[in-house]
């Protein structure tokens, strides 16, 4: 072993190779941690203990001198690899399961997403058959827990019946009044409520549903489809447009465009709306 490491160290820019690969490596580890933990609240949680290291450092005798915050968050730090994985051992069980599948990170490596969706396009389908009104919400970069806070709590996987159950009208059925989102290919919430468009040029015809399809879209990147209790018909919401009388073959390739690998979000159609 030293002779290869003496062999490596005779040559020329090896070290200067080994150290820009050494940073790399780590960029693409915390880059890809951050993609994992974006949209939870494990973002909030890491930028509450950056707060508390950077309270750690000023309170330092050399800067501010806080005697006693400096002992207390000494004790903080002293035990920073236990609390991080405490806090975050949801995160950590979920990205050592994300290795396990695809240990290189490639997105195409991944064989849910398509399989969810088809259970939305199923589900959709089945709805608008049978014209049961339905909000569904796919969360996608923004975070939508303002709009969880005062609904039911489901954490349920993306099937077709599920979703169906959801909407049954009935007032036995709590999940079916509002919408339901989906985060991180799991039913996250049931029962929430969309804030409504402002925008006046919307068609006066459209009912409750699209116009929280519309006005979630307005503010934020989410995309909302959602099925007419009156006409059957499926829309889907982005950007704060909406496309209207979508079937199964075109609701799927519109969400292939949007939540495809390798593929930036389109722009909104010149006929959305209408």
């Amino acid at each position: 072993m030293n002779l290869f490491h003496d062999l490596l160290g005779s040559v020329p820019g090896i070290e200067f190779v080994s150290s820009v690969l050494d940073i790399a490596l780590v960029f693409y580890l915390v880059y890809r941690m951050m993609l994992l933990i974006r949209g939870t609240r494990a973002i909030q949680m890491l930028a509450g203990i950056l707060i508390v290291l950077a309270l750690f450092a000023v309170s330092q005798e050399n800067i501010l001198n806080l005697t006693t915050l400096n002992w207390v968050l000494d004790k903080f730090v002293s035990s920073f690899i236990v609390i991080l994985i405490v806090l975050f051992q949801p995160d950590i069980r979920r990205a050592l399961s994300e290795i396990g599948k695809n240990p290189l990170f490639f997105a195409g490596g991944r064989k849910r997403g398509p399989t969810m969706y088809d259970e939305v396009i199923r589900a959709v389908t089945r709805l608008a058959q049978k014209h049961i009104g339905a909000l569904i919400v796919l969360e996608r970069e923004a975070d939508l827990t303002p709009f969880t806070e005062e609904a039911i709590e489901v954490d349920a996987r993306v099937t077709a019946g599920t979703l169906f159950a959801a909407f049954l009208p009935s007032f036995e059925n709590p999940l079916h009044d509002g919408a339901v989102i989906i985060r991180q290919g799991r039913i996250s919430h049931a029962g929430c409520f969309l804030p409504l468009t402002e925008n006046p040029k919307v068609d006066k015809a459209l009912g409750t549903r699209h116009r929280a399809a519309i006005g979630l879209t307005e503010t934020t990147d989410a995309v909302v489809l959602v099925v007419s209790e009156e006409t059957g018909t499926v829309s889907l919401a982005f950007q704060g447009e909406l496309r209207r009388g979508l079937d199964a073959v075109s609701l799927r390739e519109r969400l292939m465009e949007l939540f495809g690998p390798r593929r930036p979000a389109p722009e909104p159609d010149g006929d959305a709306g209408r």
